[in-house]
């Protein structure tokens, strides 16, 4: 019965049968691992890189870009500067100011000359021109934005529009730091200038070591870290105030609660009940219109970055007395530290220094007080 005998397996066949067999590691050929890394790593770049570039400004006039309804001049690199006239004809006028604003605002908020009294244009003639700086509202940007570059840009301003070989220079907030290159760059155009707040750079070199370190920890964390990207990586400041993993800056995102005094909060609330609606609306709109890059973010690198002279390097522009530096400051100021205001004006003693107490950093906006400022400047008054 050969169908019903079964085949005898040896125990060596049947183990070697059994015998699991080992699992085949899967191995990269040579080379492919380390070209995955790098692949990786370039495409990390290319993410950070777009990150933290700045979208294109909407440039006025441009495809796509805001309308120009206001007059502006040609400068000498092809930009337009936009700006607007105030006060008593240009023509007639015995005193002629060019005004420039501070962050975040344009040529419309010219504080001295939109809450002058009347009789004050009346009696002594005054004309102001206020412009906007580059980047804000109708002006163009200047990526190659300096000190130098926007003092230059106020003297063409004031050859394009005739207002003679010696004009008046106020500045409010950073536009008060930018009248120290005023002084530096054109002071053979000064009649006499006006720093209204002016906004200190921490790193300007002469500050005495106490008085730096403890402005600069007087500030909120947040602004503290805002500037130290603008000094030491200004390549970043873009991506840091635009991010959502740390708090910007503050005045950035305008945060009126946590960087106005209580002076100003109520200086600042009685100016918008006095100021018509629709005059508050066109300035807001006009400001970042062409986004916050060439205006916001390039007014904070260049505040705060590294200068190539500092106010305690000037000398007065006036050898003969035949005109007058004020520089404002509220000892209540939460922006800028009024210590470190005190010792400018201590290093320079052609400064006269005007300490307002109890005043915050939106003193020029208070009834009366852009009336008084412009009498001390233009006729020697002294300030009460």
């Amino acid at each position: 019965m050969a169908g019903a005998t079964g085949r005898k397996i040896s125990a060596a066949a049947a183990r070697a049968h059994t015998r699991k067999s080992k699992p085949s590691s899967f191995r990269l050929p040579s080379g492919i691992f380390q070209k995955l890394l790098l692949v990786s790593f370039i495409g990390i770049l290319a993410w950070a890189y777009q990150a933290i570039q700045p979208p294109q400004p909407k440039v006025p006039g441009s495809p796509g870009g805001p309308p120009v309804t206001a007059p502006r001049i040609k400068l000498r690199d092809g930009r337009h500067l936009a700006y607007k006239e105030h006060g008593a004809p240009k023509d007639i006028a015995k005193f002629k100011i060019v005004y420039v604003h501070g962050f975040d605002s344009c040529r419309l908020d010219a504080v001295v000359a939109s809450i002058f009294a009347q009789k004050i244009i009346d009696d002594l003639g005054v004309y102001v021109v206020s412009f906007d700086r580059p980047g804000y509202g109708q002006s163009d940007p200047d990526p190659k934005r300096t000190m130098k570059s926007i003092a230059l840009d106020i003297e063409e301003l004031a050859d394009q529009l005739g207002l003679g070989s010696k004009f008046y220079v106020v500045g409010y907030s950073i536009g008060g730091q930018i009248v120290w290159g005023c002084i530096k760059y054109i002071p053979h155009r000064l009649a006499g200038a006006a720093l209204l707040a002016p906004v200190i750079n921490h790193w300007w070199p002469g500050f005495p070591a106490n008085v730096s370190t403890e402005a600069y920890n007087q500030m909120l964390q947040r602004d503290q870290w805002a500037l130290r990207v603008a000094h030491y990586t200004s390549w970043l400041t873009y991506w840091w105030n635009t991010q959502k993993l740390f708090p910007p800056s503050s005045v950035v995102i305008d945060s009126i609660d946590d960087v106005y005094s209580p002076s100003d909060k109520k200086i600042f609330a009685q100016y918008i009940s006095e100021t018509p609606a629709e005059v508050r609306q066109q300035e807001q709109f006009e400001v970042r219109q062409q986004g916050e890059f060439e205006s916001l973010h390039r007014d904070l690198m260049i505040a705060f970055g590294s200068w190539e002279f500092t106010p305690m390097d000037l000398e007065s522009p006036f050898r003969n007395n035949e005109g007058t530096i004020h520089v404002w400051q509220g000892d209540d100021d939460m922006l800028v530290p009024v210590t470190m205001q005190r010792f400018i004006s201590q290093q320079l003693p052609w400064i006269q220094y005007h300490e307002l107490p109890e005043y915050g950093h939106a003193f020029p906006y208070a009834d009366g007080m852009s009336d008084i400022i412009t009498k001390v400047l233009l006729l020697g008054e002294t300030a009460e």
